[in-house]
């Protein structure tokens, strides 16, 4: 029989040999193992579905800090953004509901290494369709692929409030305040508006209600990369009308206490031919009932009419005769009324 071939250290070489198979096969296995991670848990389709559950979650902060969502200065300034914009919104408990239902699919990597991510998803009850774009970044460990968005999915908010400056969204109550950046003349206007940077997609509920003023609730769903404008229509409560019709009959009342036939920087007055051998008394018969509605530059009372009763004491220059003298003036009467950024309420007659 002949002798088995063996190397120096005694080891055989078929022995080697098999060693060095299963050591292919270990790195094989090992390289095959990160490529399919590649494929899954770190490829482009669950980046962005991670990215969608995030939103689901209301876990915004996560969703807002994922790779190629923030955008920078000179991003802001591409979009026609200032600087400055809001980005208040930006946080847990905003959102109204965010997409469920995701499906995802990855589609060709695009000449420039991108590659584009279609989702559907449901938002509320619309079902929706988004193609996302991602690109890769350095990789983790220096073998697992991270991604990031080529163009934001963040979307733009306007929110325009008629008649006021405040709004509240989210089921935490979170009140902003659009005049917040502003300064100067901008800071009265009657209307304001601003824009808030938003993750997308997400639906939105946005309304406010205070003692003095109210508005509806406004739904909106923001589309990942676009504009949503939302406006919210702020009227005058029962309380402020009350308040305002307070401020009114007070000024009637001081009115009244001038005893004279034209009390000066009031509504009503009269004149009479004969002779007053009296202090003239008023009172008034009826106020005028105040109802605002929103004017140019603030709440507004119509001309509205009033009655006020004179009584006085008057000489007839015809005969002498003495006789008391009443009637009824009716009077109208206009007025805005703004709110301080104290709380209180500015009348201003007209």
């Amino acid at each position: 029989m002949g002798k088995r071939s063996r190397t120096r250290s005694g080891v055989s070489p078929l022995v080697v040999l098999g060693w060095s198979g299963a050591a292919a096969l270990l790195i094989g296995a090992f390289f095959g193992a990160f490529a399919i991670l590649n494929q899954t848990v770190y490829g482009p389709a669950s980046f962005v579905e991670r990215y969608l559950t995030a939103i689901a979650d209301d876990d915004i902060l996560t969703a807002a800090s994922t790779p190629g969502v923030a955008l920078d200065t000179d991003e802001l300034a591409e979009l026609g953004l200032p600087a400055d914009t809001s980005r208040a919104m930006l946080r847990d408990g905003v959102i109204e509901a965010g997409p469920e239902d995701i499906s995802v699919t990855v589609g060709e990597a695009q000449g420039d290494g991108v590659y584009a991510v279609t989702a559907n998803y449901r938002v509320g009850t619309e079902i929706v369709e988004t193609t996302f774009h991602v690109k890769r970044i350095a990789p983790l460990y220096g073998v697992l692929s991270r991604w990031a968005f080529a163009e934001s999915p963040l979307a733009v908010m306007n929110v325009t409030v008629q008649h006021g400056s405040f709004f509240t969204v989210g089921e935490n109550g979170l009140t902003l305040d659009t005049r917040a950046t502003k300064s100067g003349e901008e800071l009265t206007a009657f209307t304001q508006s601003a824009p808030y940077l938003v993750v997308a997609p997400a639906a939105y509920s946005l309304d406010f209600d205070d003692p003095l003023l109210h508005a509806d609730d406004v739904d909106a769903v923001a589309a990942p990369g676009e504009r949503a404008d939302v406006v919210l229509d702020v009227q005058a409560t029962d309380a402020f009308v009350e308040r305002v019709q307070t401020k009114l009959d007070e000024h009637l009342a001081a009115c009244a206490e001038q005893h004279v036939l034209q009390p000066a920087e009031c509504p009503f007055g009269t004149y009479i031919d004969d002779r007053v051998t009296s202090e003239p008394k008023w009172s008034i018969a009826n106020s005028p009932v105040v109802t605002l509605t929103p004017g140019d530059g603030a709440f507004e009372l119509a001309q509205t009419q009033g009655v006020a009763h004179l009584s006085v004491e008057v000489q007839s220059l015809y005969d002498g005769t003495i006789e008391q003298h009443e009637e009824d003036v009716p009077f109208t009467i206009s007025l805005t009324a703004r709110i301080k950024p104290d709380g209180n309420i500015v009348v201003s007659l007209r």
